[in-house]
């Protein structure tokens, strides 16, 4: 039987595939349940009393932080923090969780991870984990009722680092032409050579500058400088065509906001 029940709270489903297909590799964990957001997380911990909790720190209406307060630190089983904070950033938990995962991590970073939560469980520090999680939010202000955008880090990178093989390459973000969510991974297409990354798509955007890609579809962010045409085949569709030639469909939810950002640049 199991060992290890572990709960995954976060509310993008690839992220929680992601999460799954780790734990999958060690026979005594099992997943005993998964939540989109804190206040489902907030129900699950006190029904299902799992040992151990894969939590997202950012999340809308009740972030990781607030799934803390609601349940209480002294009833908190423990806690691996999974974020997509840069890693300065995550340096403030390392004292206050069982761990911590910034998205995305390696299987040995998340191999880590678990070793450290299965010590913890099996020494029994529940009530050191938590006081810990109690100095945590002592020291972390509570969330406004409503929970602001994922800050975005100052500066966005010029480059991003990708492996091939046995080695990295670097790929110009300015020569992305678009970019396309593939399972918990992302695929780079630019110029006639694509490149898989291992970060989900709404990391990599948080991360992307604003004023040069735009999703345009639940699985597609695209390069603005990179959009040669706009074209309605029906009145209930739209399609940009690429500056390659590739005709990616915009979903209805997304084209008024791609049409003013269009329109900016214009």
């Amino acid at each position: 039987m199991p060992e290890l029940r572990v709960l995954l709270v976060d509310d993008e489903p690839l992220a929680r595939k992601g999460l799954r297909q780790a734990l999958a590799r060690h026979p005594d964990a099992e997943v005993c349940g998964e939540c989109r957001d804190g206040r489902e997380a907030v129900e699950a911990i006190r029904a299902l009393r799992p040992h151990l909790v894969l939590l997202d720190v950012q999340m809308p209406e009740l972030d990781g932080f607030g799934v803390l307060r609601e349940v209480g630190p002294e009833h908190m089983p423990a806690v691996i923090f999974v974020t997509a904070f840069d890693a300065f950033a995550v340096r403030a938990f390392e004292v206050h969780a069982v761990d911590y995962l910034v998205k995305p991590f390696a299987d040995e970073r998340f191999d880590a991870a678990l070793a450290r939560a299965r010590q913890w469980l099996r020494v029994g520090e529940a009530a050191e984990l938590g006081r810990k999680l109690a100095s945590l939010l002592a020291e972390t202000p509570a969330a406004p009722t409503v929970t602001p955008a994922p800050p975005r880090q100052l500066e966005s990178p010029e480059r991003l680092l990708v492996r091939v093989g046995t080695r990295s390459v670097l790929v110009a973000v300015v020569d992305i032409e678009w970019i396309e969510a593939d399972d918990y991974c992302v695929t780079l297409h630019a110029g006639d050579k694509s490149h898989v990354l291992r970060e989900s798509l709404s990391a990599l955007e948080s991360r992307l500058d604003p004023e040069r890609f735009v999703r345009i579809h639940r699985s597609a962010l695209v390069n603005l400088e990179r959009i040669r045409e706009v074209h309605r085949p029906s009145p209930t569709e739209q399609v940009v065509v690429l500056d390659s030639g590739q005709r990616l469909p915009v979903s209805r939810s997304r084209r008024e906001h791609l049409e003013r950002r269009l329109g900016r640049a214009r």
